[in-house]
């Protein structure tokens, strides 16, 4: 549908699993309506844990903030028109780190 069309903000996987999400995600949007994006993040996600192993979370829509941790290699950030699109494997930070996270995750603007 809107293949081609995808723009990465951040990530930090290789070429192919990058291309897999993208894949995914034009798949998805084949599938479901854009208004649809918790079916959208269903479907990335659950493909994702069956290629990639089970723990990726996908977050999907037009206007969302995050803050997490993700195993090295394991993140993309992707818009496709005005849909925003993170997934990620989770990961727990080091005790030292924890701290440190739960502090700035907690502070309000």
């Amino acid at each position: 549908m809107l293949e081609g069309k995808a723009v990465i903000g951040e990530t930090d996987m290789l070429q192919t699993m990058q291309q897999d999400a993208l894949d995914l995600a034009s798949k998805a949007l084949d599938f479901y309506d854009v208004t649809e994006a918790i079916e959208i993040a269903r479907f990335i996600k659950k493909e994702f844990d069956r290629v990639h192993g089970a723990g990726w979370q996908c977050i999907v829509g037009t206007d969302f903030g995050s803050f997490v941790t993700h195993c090295c290699g394991c993140f993309i950030y992707f818009c496709i028109g005005s849909m925003a699109i993170l997934l990620f494997k989770g990961s727990a930070a080091p005790q030292a780190e924890e701290d440190q996270f739960s502090a700035i995750g907690a502070t309000k603007a």
